[in-house]
Parts: structure tokens; sequence; C-alpha cells
């Protein structure tokens, strides 16, 4: 029969995976400051866009 065996880099990246993480990322990272400044993006490209279109 043919044995199927994984790579060491699929079974590193498996056991990386496996382990438990401490935290959930950066402390520095606010999910609402990041939030509200990819909104903000979105308006502004949605004036930008209105703005240039204009004739349609």
């Amino acid at each position: 029969m043919l044995q199927l065996t994984a790579s060491p880099a699929a079974s590193a990246l498996s056991a990386l995976a496996s382990e438990e993480h401490r935290g959930h990322g950066h402390d520095s990272l606010n999910a609402y400051a990041i939030g509200a400044g990819a909104f903000v993006a979105l308006l502004l490209l949605l004036w930008i866009t209105t703005r240039l279109n204009r004739d349609r």
C-alpha cells in the first residue's frame, strides 16, 4: 500500500496551529478605531466617486 507522509513543513505548520494563543492580537489595536477608520475611508471614496461621475 501507499503510505502518505506529511512533509516537515506541513508538520511544523500543524504544530504551530495547534498551540494555544495567549492573546487576541496586539493590545494597541482597537477594533472600534479600525472599523471607524475604514468606514470613514469608504465614505471618502464614495464622495470622490460621486464628484467625478457627475455626467452620469
